[in-house]
């Protein structure tokens, strides 16, 4: 089974809506196997944000991720990943399609609400930036 990264953004931690987004996950048939919420500092948002580096919006993203508490997540599941780029719609809410997470709670394209690993193999280095193997639950549902 395929697993993803979703990250829960301060702007959603803090409006309450954590629980809304794990919900419309689960119902799409996702397992969670792995919860937790913490402060990302500015390290760990580097190395999850690397790739961005050199873009110029790269210092506001670190302040932003960090400004709050996030809550991580790992989801397994068939196609795991794409089906949670799907729910989640495109980055900027203004242009995601009408009933996905980032067209319901997303602010604009920094404060939209939710990470999603945008692939398998960059899921798999994500979700151990965050997770041990001994927080990843196998379980029957």
């Amino acid at each position: 089974m395929e697993m993803s990264l979703v990250l829960i953004k301060p702007d959603a931690m803090e409006r309450g809506l954590a629980g809304t987004i794990i919900c419309r996950l689960e119902g799409l048939g996702l397992k969670l196997v792995a919860l937790k919420m913490l402060h990302m500092d500015k390290a760990l948002a580097e190395r999850h944000y690397a790739p961005h580096r050199e873009k110029p919006f790269f210092p506001s993203l670190l302040a932003y991720i960090s400004s709050a508490p996030i809550a991580a997540a790992v989801f397994e599941g068939e196609g795991a990943v794409e089906l949670i780029r799907k729910a989640m719609g495109a980055t900027d809410p203004a242009r995601a399609e009408a009933g996905t997470i980032r067209a319901d709670f997303g602010l604009d394209i920094e404060h939209n609400a939710v990470h999603g690993s945008d692939s398998p193999a960059t899921a798999e280095e994500e979700i151990r930036l965050f997770f041990s193997e001994d927080e990843i639950y196998n379980y029957h549902r």
